[in-house]
């Protein structure tokens, strides 16, 4: 995730500190000292991080572009709260937000996923002072609630400032340490960035799911049989070397023929399993599958960016058992040895993928779609129109009857189910004295299961089901629904 460092030039940023010493300390010299911080801590542990630097007041300038040249962010200011006066600045910024033209928007929400911390050389009595903390806040706010407000505690001094910046490294910059197996094989890696937990929204009570520090590769399978899966996030996998003492000396990417050379060498002139396992998926043209935690699954694989670099990257899929229905229940993959004959053929010539669902998908038949009021409009005057010329269109009208129940059913339109439902108990109080008498007892039957079918009971609502011609004396036959 890039880091874009806003530096605030305006003049009340040089307003003195009162600081132990003869030095003088201004708030600018504070957020300097703090960043100065941050950046030495992503140096060593976010060495991949793309970082911006971009200075402004009433005016903007990019000072630096994504780079991951640390060395030339030397001055990085951030704010302290001062929100400026008239046209132009946050507060009217913040008051005229909605009044703006397409044109002149504000910029927040950022139209890409985004977490916004806002560091302020200020401690938070001197901005519930003013309206400074609630600007800020909605600011925070306008961007989705993603991000965090951090402020000073105690007198504003050196050891504050780190303070401060120490909980944003905690919360936003910690590295993800995990130990990656395969049977007996271990590696300590570094995830990289550091994967974010996972709430699911169909649970009653979500709990957000979080990657264990223990990954264990559960099997391999061909690239050709995974294919291009939905995943939820990509990360890049590093080896992390340790010494003969147990230190650790740091991390290795394998960007290209060069650095494969010194990723050995930084892990130690023993070998590597996570070496080992980039250079073996490459070359074999296969994934490893991952658990990252209870029913939670994802994919290792080399990603090659040009003809000479390649990454260890890992993918991480939706939770659950069955992520991606082709291969179904991760559960019940296992070896090929295991299978009585070869699955794949004696000569490769085959795959047991895609696994042939047991029910027959939507996509695979004539789907109801109703884009248009007309169109919906049109199927249920199908229904009446057989309504009437009952019993002899018995069947016609109840597989268009099905049709649309299960329509409304996949929908969740229960409504139209109700509605329909009456429409039928209408047409039945509608006969004339010549009607069949068998045409009574079915509108009366079909109306009665599609009120069922409304109600949502799970007992009724079956979308599998089908709704059968009620057998009466008047269409002959026999069974449970014979009156």
């Amino acid at each position: 995730m890039p880091t874009v460092v806003l530096l605030d030039s305006s003049l009340s940023m040089t307003r003195p500190v009162s600081v132990e010493g003869s030095e003088e300390f201004q708030r600018k010299n504070l957020a300097v000292h703090g960043l100065t911080m941050l950046f030495e801590h992503m140096a060593t542990n976010y060495r991949l991080e793309f970082t911006s630097l971009v200075a402004f007041s009433s005016l903007w300038e990019l000072l630096v572009p994504f780079s991951r040249d640390y060395n030339t962010l030397q001055v990085v200011l951030v704010t302290d709260g001062a929100l400026g006066i008239g046209r132009g600045s946050l507060r009217h910024s913040l008051q005229t937000v909605k009044q703006r033209v397409d044109d002149k928007k504000f910029p927040l929400p950022f139209p890409f996923p985004s977490k916004l911390y806002v560091m302020c050389i200020a401690n938070a009595e001197e901005l519930q002072a003013t309206d400074s903390m609630d600007n800020l806040e909605q600011l925070i706010n306008l961007n989705g609630g993603e991000g965090q407000i951090y402020t000073m505690e105690g007198p504003l001094c050196l050891k504050s400032v780190q303070s401060m910046f120490g909980k944003l490294i905690d919360q936003a910059y910690s590295p993800f340490h995990a130990v990656l197996r395969c049977g007996n094989l271990t590696s300590d890696v570094q995830v990289f960035p550091r994967p974010e937990p996972v709430t699911i929204d169909e649970e009653v009570d979500p709990i957000p799911k979080t990657v264990q520090t223990d990954l264990e590769i559960v099997g391999f399978i061909e690239i050709g049989d995974i294919s291009s899966p939905p995943v939820l996030s990509r990360h890049l996998v590093l080896p992390i070397a340790v010494s003969k003492e147990g230190d650790e000396i740091g991390t290795g990417a394998t960007d290209d023929t060069e650095e494969e050379t010194s990723t050995n060498q930084m892990a130690g002139k023993s070998p590597n399993f996570c070496v080992l396992l980039h250079g073996s998926l490459k070359v074999e043209g296969m994934v490893a599958l991952v658990q990252l935690g209870p029913d939670w699954f994802g994919m290792l694989y080399s990603q090659a960016d040009s003809k000479k670099k390649s990454n260890l990257m890992m993918s991480l899929f939706d939770p659950g058992s069955e992520p991606l229905p082709w291969l179904g229940r991760m559960s019940q993959l296992g070896p090929a040895s295991d299978a009585a004959e070869n699955p794949y053929g004696e000569d490769d010539s085959k795959s047991p993928f895609p696994i042939q669902p047991k029910h027959k998908r939507s996509y695979a038949q004539n789907v109801t779609v109703w884009i248009k009021a007309s169109g919906l409009q049109t199927d249920v005057q199908k229904i009446l129109r057989n309504a009437k010329k009952l019993p002899e269109k018995t069947q016609t009208f109840y597989k268009e009857l099905n049709r649309l129940r299960k329509a409304a059913l996949a929908f969740g339109f229960w409504e139209l189910l109700k509605s329909v439902a009456e429409l039928l108990e209408r047409e039945c109080t509608l006969l004339p004295d010549s009607a069949h008498p068998d045409a009574a007892f079915q509108l009366s039957h079909a109306a009665q299961q599609l009120k069922l079918a409304s109600s949502g009971d799970s007992k009724y609502a079956v979308f599998e089901q089908n709704i059968t011609p009620m057998l009466t004396d008047f269409s002959g036959g026999g069974g449970a629904d014979r009156i």
